[in-house]
């Protein structure tokens, strides 16, 4: 596997004024390693539709699509410089509009190293929703078969994808994926967090030979890329790091995120600071799913080790020298974030938000506001927190919800 620092241009923090998304992250990725000598050739990226719309139109150029016929046709876009290009000695697998089949591609190079001896590095990247939620059964039947490889679920989220309402709405994938013993899972927010994360997922896959395979959920959001803080690359596998700490102040929350609304929680943190005079130490979690899977893991250790020192979970131990409060916030159903409460140091107050309920067609910003997860519903919730350990009054919390024109006595989203 080529070292990290190969991919160095997507772990450096965007040119001023230039913004990109996780989608374009997770191709730049995939391009530079298919110009690798040894791996390249072994790479098999995996389209059922929309390669466009996930920006992948260039590698039609680079490495054309397999057709054992080669092209038999002339394509619409043939006037076009990266056209739909088949050929025999073709790399992408483009299988329509069909998951389940593109699916069954996937397994079948997924589990190529056993079946095969040749080891296979598949990347099927799709609409988040119509995965876990279309193919279950094939996604727990790759983990029972031991594949190795990485599933890319794009615009994913309850809240990104804007105007599809219903059909594309994803708040559950990640729920889903967690149930799946050897799937590895993700919900990054930075370009750097998706190299670190697809370069470590190599690493287990094809140097130690680990039989996981991952799944990364990828954002069609364009923002700035901050570039990845050396010596974080380790808490980023593990689910959680230290992304934008606060200034100093007596009063303090910790505000943890993931996705697109670990953006929210950085907004979040300007407002508590600027209206309210509370400071809030931000943390990018990209991996709930594995920080309780640890967390849980310390607590069975903790159980059936009782005469030794207990251990420590990785939650606590990020926590524990922050002081105040903890609210969570995700494009996720809130049973995401709440996995990791009982890992929350004792005493400390631990909200969750989420986006439980159907989704709908609106603007991005009116879907945050109405499944209650926008940087306005996490400085109630931090303030509501704060007041609970008496630090303000309850006084501070009605009117932030009044400040921000929250309805209070609106429906709840989940029967929305």
């Amino acid at each position: 596997v080529p070292a990290l620092d190969t991919f160095k241009a997507i772990l450096e923090p965007t040119a001023e004024g230039r913004e990109i998304s996780t989608t374009q992250a997770y191709v730049r990725f995939i391009t530079q390693l298919l110009r690798d000598q040894a791996l390249g050739p072994r790479v098999v990226p995996i389209l059922v539709d929309e390669a466009r719309t996930f920006g992948m139109e260039g590698l039609f150029r680079q490495i054309g699509i397999y057709n054992p016929k080669g092209q038999l046709y002339t394509p619409v876009d043939r006037d076009q410089v990266m056209y739909y290009r088949e050929d025999k000695a073709g790399q992408i697998l483009q299988e329509g509009i069909n998951e389940a089949g593109g699916m069954a591609s996937w397994i079948a190079a997924a589990t190529s190293y056993s079946t095969n001896n040749r080891i296979m590095v598949p990347f099927f990247v799709y609409y988040s929703m119509f995965g876990f939620q279309r193919i279950g059964d094939l996604a727990w039947a790759a983990g029972d078969m031991q594949a190795r490889g990485f599933l890319l679920g794009g615009t994913s989220g309850r809240t990104t994808l804007n105007g599809e309402g219903l059909q594309h709405e994803d708040g559950h994938s990640h729920i889903l994926a967690g149930t799946i013993p050897n799937c590895i899972s993700y919900d990054p927010t930075f370009a750097h967090e998706v190299a670190v994360i697809l370069h470590h997922g190599l690493k287990r896959m094809v140097e130690k030979q680990e039989n996981v395979y991952y799944y990364i959920t990828l954002l069609n959001e364009n923002y700035a890329m901050p570039g990845l803080t050396p010596g974080t690359e380790e808490q980023i596998i593990q689910g959680m790091y230290l992304c934008k700490p606060g200034a100093e102040g007596d009063k303090r929350v910790q505000l943890l995120g993931s996705g697109t609304i670990l953006r929210e929680s950085l907004a979040a943190q300007v407002l508590l600071a600027a209206e309210w005079g509370i400071q809030a130490d931000v943390w990018s979690c990209p991996s709930f799913n594995e920080l309780a899977r640890e967390g849980q893991d310390c607590e069975r250790w903790n159980l059936l080790h009782p005469l030794e020192a207990p251990r420590t979970s990785f939650v606590a131990r990020q926590l524990g020298g922050h002081a105040g409060p903890v609210v969570a916030s995700t494009d996720y159903m809130k049973s995401y974030a709440e996995q990791i409460r009982p890992f929350i140091p004792a005493g400390r107050p631990y909200k969750v938000l989420g986006t439980d309920g159907f989704g709908r067609s609106d603007f991005r910003s009116k879907l945050r506001e109405h499944f209650e997860i926008n940087r306005h519903y996490i400085v109630v919730a931090a303030l509501k927190a704060l007041s609970e350990q008496g630090s303000v009054p309850a006084a501070k919390v009605a009117e932030a919800i009044a400040k921000y024109g929250i309805n209070a006595d609106k429906i709840n989203p989940l029967y929305a």
